[in-house]
């Protein structure tokens, strides 16, 4: 059996030779991209995000580095950062979330089904706790819960260590409970 780190290595070194291989990257990879993004920001950021993130990937194919790691944390690593840019949005967008308990319009099926996918990651509550992180400890908790990445995914995607991946999922899950601790008393 072929593990997703050699078949991905091998996907890479064809989309080198040749870019139209690329196209079996978007393939195999928009669903998490975007499933990722829409959990973090809303389906239509996600759109233009997830967009963006497989242009810049097929831009930079050459630095894709097939000896560090797999292709998933390659791309989430590049949305995140893409995130990033967002990030005043994406707080502004929770507090939003914790100041009202009303329910989000959801005027779409791909809403209501990323609305229901999401819905305990968007309660008022956990919003405000979310939004009182770091940025980079909310990087993490995030790339873990809404992506499913490993901590050695999830290094990979940020360039951080391991241990550094520990840490801030171990501060960043003590300052939740504290928070939703609180909130209930």
């Amino acid at each position: 059996m072929t593990s997703a780190h050699e078949t991905d290595a091998s996907l890479a070194s064809a989309f080198s030779r040749n870019p139209d291989a690329f196209t079996e990257v978007y393939d195999r990879y928009f669903d998490v991209v975007y499933g990722y993004i829409a959990g973090r920001l809303n389906t239509q950021t996600a759109d233009d995000l997830a967009a963006e993130t497989f242009t810049l990937a097929f831009r930079h194919r050459d630095r894709f580095d097939r000896g560090r790691g797999a292709l998933r944390p390659w791309l989430l690593g590049i949305a995140t950062n893409l995130i990033a840019r967002h990030r005043r949005a994406e707080a502004r967008h929770y507090r939003a979330l914790a100041r009202t308990a009303a329910e989000p319009v959801l005027d779409s099926h791909e809403n209501q089904v990323v609305a229901a996918l999401t819905a305990r990651a968007v309660q008022p509550r956990l919003a405000r706790a979310l939004a009182a992180l770091s940025a980079k400890e909310r990087d993490v908790v995030l790339l873990m819960a809404l992506a499913g990445l490993t901590h050695e995914e999830i290094g990979e995607a940020l360039g951080i260590p391991y241990g550094t991946v520990g840490s801030r999922l171990n501060r960043a899950r003590g300052k939740l409970r504290a928070a939703m601790e609180g909130m209930e008393r």
